[in-house]
């Protein structure tokens, strides 16, 4: 019996060892972001001891299969269940250090860890493997190998038993069973205490990428995955009985009039939107952001209305689909595209343009089957749908598709045999990873964000040939233009994905029909991409009563607040302050009030934020 216990002894040391290995791995991988925020080494080595408790907790989990392989054993005496339990073990080696290997590649681009929701945008490999360079996706297939074969190697040469008992004893056997799934539980459970372990005990320091390679990665997908099928049948979100959630939020939109500033010239001008791929508020010299990245954006702003306070929704480009088509804010957990059967359940602003007269277009360079995105596109009844596949010729194209330049010119092209009124929409490309742009680099700055500010640079100077091209076309005069972000995306800031800092995100809506007045004008109300179905149902008068989580930014009555999504949380911002929690493990990012703001007004806003988490999470379900 002493040889089977030492065996699960060795398995569990040999556990805690390997995710300490991994765990300086994505400490190392990410040293980068490390030297950014200033972390000491010793910081950096404490995510080991605060991540301590999980590792445990995981490897008892692990545990649970060769425990009773080792209970047989000590009955059977098979020889062959040593051979099992190697192998099993070697399958769980691979698994965390394929999951570990791809958080690496996704943490630069979306500062999380492995979950439901990564797995979802995932599920593409095409577009993945488009997604990163080749050297990327190259070694990140070695850091698995040398992970795995590291891991393996260690296991079978330092931590393996080869048991081979010649006696049985069933005494021994039967208190082996009875007692061993005790201390398997009870560190399953993260000991004695009356809450059981959650992912919030490996959350210890201000540094979230800290927070992060404390946390366990099987734990945390498992546990992620466990909410996902939860929330099929319960709201994880629920901070409140529903009444009172709903109360909250529907005062939360309440108007005291319905009116509107009409910025427009003309009653039904064209529209087109450049839908902007990952500009975050820091390319944006006006919003605080680096001079010189954006220089043709700039020269625009004189012509239009530029929003200081405005901030994405989401985190990925198929939830800012739903927000600025229909009016709905980014979830956590999943995103609307991947769920169809609930798309008619959404209002659609195509849907109301086309039945006005508007001809509807939507122009891609890419593939627009990553994160489902094509089907919500044609759920929204698009006249014309233009993407990759659809460009011949003498085009330039990247990994990921045909780059902006050409993108512009095809709709130009096509806008002059249009007709008006017409509403068309460019989703860029050419600023997602892996920035393999068209030209030459003229940023020198950003550091590890440098390739991704001068794709940005480069796409800017494709909106400066545009607006030439456009400026001589005979719809011009009568076309407003609205360039907006989907979502952001890190710089040399090194914001971190849970503050409205990064969220922050520009919007400019500009054309000759704007009223002069109006002309290179800065409006500082707190907004999101959420907003602008229903700013623009407005200013063409048309019926916004069901875009109930959209406002109206030109009515000086609507209220001033902002939304966003974690995960497994939200960030929310009122005039008063904001917060940013994680709902599922009751953790707070931060909580920020302004000077003067009372105990009282702070609870508000919490109690606002947590309730509207609760209601658009709830009205997703309902759909």
């Amino acid at each position: 019996m002493k040889v089977i216990v030492t065996a699960l002894l060795k398995s569990f040391l040999f556990w805690i060892i390997y995710f300490f290995f991994l765990r300086i791995v994505f400490l190392l991988y990410n040293y980068g972001f490390l030297k950014l925020e200033e972390i000491s080494v010793a910081e950096a080595i404490a995510s080991c001891f605060f991540g301590l408790k999980l590792d445990v907790s995981v490897a008892c989990y692990i545990l649970l299969f060769p425990f009773f392989l080792l209970f047989v054993q000590s009955i059977i005496l098979q020889k062959w269940i040593n051979t099992l339990r190697r192998i099993y073990t070697g399958i769980i080696i691979l698994i965390f250090s394929i999951i570990t290997a791809t958080e690496l590649g996704i943490y630069s681009e979306w500062k999380t860890k492995l979950s439901y929701k990564a797995l979802t945008y995932l599920s593409n490999p095409d577009e993945v493997f488009n997604s990163i360079s080749t050297s990327q996706f190259f070694l990140l297939i070695l850091i698995v190998s040398v992970q795995f074969i590291i891991g393996y190697f260690i296991y079978k040469k330092g931590f393996y038993k080869w048991i081979n008992i010649k006696k049985r004893n069933i005494k021994y056997s039967i208190l082996f069973l009875l007692i061993t799934p005790c201390f398997l539980f009870l560190g399953i459970r993260g000991g004695l205490q009356e809450i059981p372990i959650t992912r919030s005990q490996s959350y210890y320091s201000k540094h979230n990428i800290l927070n992060l390679a404390a946390l366990n990665s099987g734990y945390n997908l498992f546990m992620s995955m466990m909410e996902n099928y939860r929330f099929i049948d319960e709201n994880p979100f629920k901070s409140f009985p529903e009444e009172k959630a709903s109360l909250i939020v529907r005062k939360i939109h309440e108007v005291q009039k319905d009116t509107t500033i009409s910025i427009f010239k003309t009653k039904r001008p064209n529209i087109v939107v450049f839908l902007l791929e990952s500009w975050a508020g820091d390319l944006i010299e006006s919003l605080s952001g680096f001079p010189g990245i954006t220089p043709n954006f700039k020269k625009l702003e004189k012509e239009g209305i530029l929003f200081t306070e405005h901030f994405a929704s989401g985190n990925r480009s198929q939830q800012a689909m739903a927000s600025l088509f229909g009016g709905f804010p980014a979830l956590p957990i999943t995103t609307l595209t991947n769920h169809p059967e609930k798309y008619e359940k959404l209002p659609s602003l195509i849907k109301i343009l086309n039945r006005e007269g508007y001809h509807t277009s939507f122009y891609f360079g890419g593939q627009l089957i990553y994160g489902n995105i094509k089907s919500y596109i044609i759920f929204n009844e698009f006249d014309d749908i233009v993407e990759g596949k659809d460009f011949k010729g003498d085009v330039i194209k990247g990994k990921l598709g045909i780059h902006d330049e050409f993108v512009f010119n095809r709709q130009i092209n096509d806008l002059n045999k249009m007709k008006q009124p017409f509403f068309s929409v460019i989703f860029t490309l050419s600023s997602h990873s892996p920035y393999d742009f068209p030209s030459e680099k003229q940023i020198n700055f950003g550091g590890k964000e440098n390739s991704f500010l001068n794709s940005a640079y480069y796409t800017d100077k494709c909106l400066g040939k545009y607006f030439d091209l456009a400026r001589k076309q005979p719809w011009f005069d009568n076309t407003i233009f609205i360039l907006v972000a989907d979502h952001s995306h890190n710089t040399n800031s090194n914001y971190p994905l849970e503050t409205f800092e990064y969220r922050r995100i520009p919007l400019l809506i500009m054309g000759n029909p704007l009223k002069d007045e109006f002309k290179g004008r800065q409006i500082c109300r707190i907004a999101s991409n959420t907003d602008i179905p229903a700013t623009l149902l407005k200013q063409l008068n048309l019926d916004t009563r069901d875009f109930f989580w959209s406002k109206n930014l030109f009515n000086p009555y609507s209220p001033d607040f902002a939304y966003f999504e974690l995960n497994e949380g939200a960030g929310w911002k009122r005039p008063e302050g904001f917060f940013v929690i994680n709902k599922l493990i009751d953790h707070y990012y931060v909580i920020n009030m302004e000077p003067g703001v009372t105990d009282a007004q702070k609870d508000s806003v919490i109690i606002e934020g947590k309730a509207y988490l609760q209601q658009v999470f709830q009205e997703f379900m309902d759909f």
